[in-house]
Formats: structure tokens, C-alpha cells, sequence
């Protein structure tokens, strides 16, 4: 039988990651459970409401590629600790010290490791869910819309709010389009703001809006329910079918939004948006 794709922590982890403080979350950003052919993947740094960090796209990274190869697990479900899905890019590790060579070519290459994340998410064999409570921002969009199914709890707020910040939504823009809509996902970038559970749902943005945390897990067992009953080289197929249907961007596209990226990440007005975020005030273009 083929190994599994990696050590259950135990149902007390999983627990703490849902209800409320995981233990040792700088040591462990991405907490990866397992029961039987579900695995479970919680972003895990509640203080930062689960902001991607390098340390947890490299964990990312490290699960995905054994879920690849992974024919015994069945079920992969994206959720985040302490009511938080994720808040997108922690943008501590946007701003630096290094010469704007070294910073283009440093942000260039890890929005281009994002968009893979995202289209090695959804290239899985496993069905994947996604679980969305509260923050879901930015590259949190990203996570949600890769996955093949997503809930949300009626506490979850939706945003691609990067213009605001002096970025682009470079790498997260192509999956917003596939599950919303070319218009709605236009709307969600520019306007750049932050959207209840029940527009998410109107969008499509989402499948299903649950009243709370409660409902959203139960709601969650019942489709993974579903999903086991289905014969797993099946799924695979449809889900290989479904990817047959179009490329999720054209050609040159993830390389393009990469350079993007990387140009506005080194910018005066990065520069500027991030220092008003973390001031918790308006920007000088905004003022």
C-alpha cells in the first residue's frame, strides 16, 4: 500500500487547530492531520490570521508534492486556525532592507512558487474542500478557489485588496475568474473591498454559506461522505476532464503576473501602502 501522505497528528491537534490556540504555530504554520483517506491542511498562525509566510508556502509546498503521489488519500480539506481562513501574504516579509535588485528578483520568484501552489492544489487527485471562516484575503482567495468545493461560515469576509496595499492580485486573479466570473472577479479587484459571506455565495465565489463554525464542519462531513462514495480513479479522471474543459490562464501568463508582481512589491507605492496598513491608516494616494 502506498505510504501515507504524512503523520496525523492525533484528533487533540486537529481540535486545537479548529476551536482555538494552536500549540507551537511558529514552529508548525501549516498543522497537517489525517484520518483513514482524509487529510486535513490548517494555515496555522493565528496571530498573523494565517498570513503566508515563507515557512508555510515551503510546507505547502512539501504536502503537495506527496499528495501528488499519494494513491490512499482521498480527501484533502484547506481550512484555517482560530476562525481565520488566511489573510493572503504577510507582508512583514514584502517589505526589506535588500537592494531593489535582490527584492525584485526575490518577489518575482516566490509569486511565481504561488501560482504553482495554486495550480498544484487543483491538480490533486483528491477531491479538495475548502473550510472558510473569517479572513479570506488575498492569496487566501487563491486557496479557496483552487479547491474544487468551498464553504463558508457565516462569519467569513472576502477580499482582494492589494491595489490597496500598492500591489497587484497577480497569481490569484486567474482562479477568481474561473470561479466567479470574469466580472464579478474585475469588480472584487478594483474596488478591493471586503465582501460578506452571502455576496460570496451570490458570486459563486463560494458553494454554500453555513450559519457558523458548527454547521460549516458538519457540512463538511457530509460532502466528504459524498465523496467516498464515489470510486477514486473516477474522480480523478473527472476532475482530470474538468481540467481538459481550458487552461486556467493563457500561455506566459504566470510568469507575466510574477514580473508584475515583483515590479509594484519593490515600489514607492508598496512602499506606501504597506507602512499605512500596518499604521492601520489611509495611504497618501487615498488621503
Amino acid at each position: 500500500m502506498p505510504r501515507p501522505a504524512c503523520r496525523p497528528s492525533g484528533a487533540a491537534a486537529w481540535s486545537a487547530a479548529r476551536g482555538g490556540r494552536p500549540a507551537m504555530s511558529d514552529d508548525t504554520p501549516l498543522l497537517v492531520t489525517r484520518e483513514g483517506p482524509v487529510v486535513r491542511a490548517t494555515m496555522n498562525r493565528p496571530a498573523r490570521r494565517n498570513a503566508l509566510s515563507e515557512a508555510m508556502g515551503a510546507a505547502w509546498d512539501a504536502l503537495l508534492a506527496d499528495l501528488a503521489r499519494d494513491q490512499s488519500a482521498r480527501v484533502l480539506v484547506i481550512a484555517g486556525a482560530a476562525g481565520h481562513f488566511c489573510a493572503g501574504l504577510d507582508l512583514t516579509e514584502v517589505a526589506s532592507d535588500e537592494s531593489p535588485e535582490a527584492k525584485l528578483a526575490r518577489q518575482q520568484a516566490r509569486n511565481r512558487r504561488t501560482g504553482q501552489r495554486f495550480a498544484d492544489i487543483s491538480a490533486l487527485p483528491q477531491v479538495v474542500i475548502a473550510a472558510v471562516e473569517g479572513s479570506c484575503h488575498a492569496g487566501g482567495l487563491g486557496f479557496c478557489c483552487s479547491a474544487d468545493i468551498a464553504f463558508a461560515a457565516a462569519t467569513a469576509r472576502f477580499a482582494a485588496p492589494e491595489v490597496r496595499r500598492g500591489l497587484v492580485p497577480a497569481q490569484i486573479l486567474p482562479w477568481l475568474a474561473r470561479r466567479t466570473g470574469r466580472t464579478a472577479a474585475t469588480r472584487l479587484v478594483l474596488e478591493a473591498a471586503v465582501i460578506e459571506a452571502a455576496e460570496a455565495a451570490r458570486i459563486g465565489l463560494v458553494h454554500q454559506v453555513l450559519p457558523d463554525a458548527a454547521a460549516l464542519e458538519a457540512q463538511v462531513q457530509a460532502t466528504i461522505a459524498a465523496v467516498l462514495e464515489g470510486a477514486p480513479g473516477a474522480l480523478a479522471e473527472t476532475k482530470g476532464l474538468l481540467a481538459a474543459l481550458g487552461p486556467i490562464s493563457p500561455d506566459g501568463y504566470a510568469e507575466a503576473g510574477a514580473a508584475a508582481f515583483a515590479r509594484t512589491a519593490s515600489s514607492e507605492e508598496a512602499a506606501e501602502g504597506i507602512a499605512a496598513f500596518k499604521a492601520k491608516r489611509k495611504p497618501r494616494w487615498a488621503a
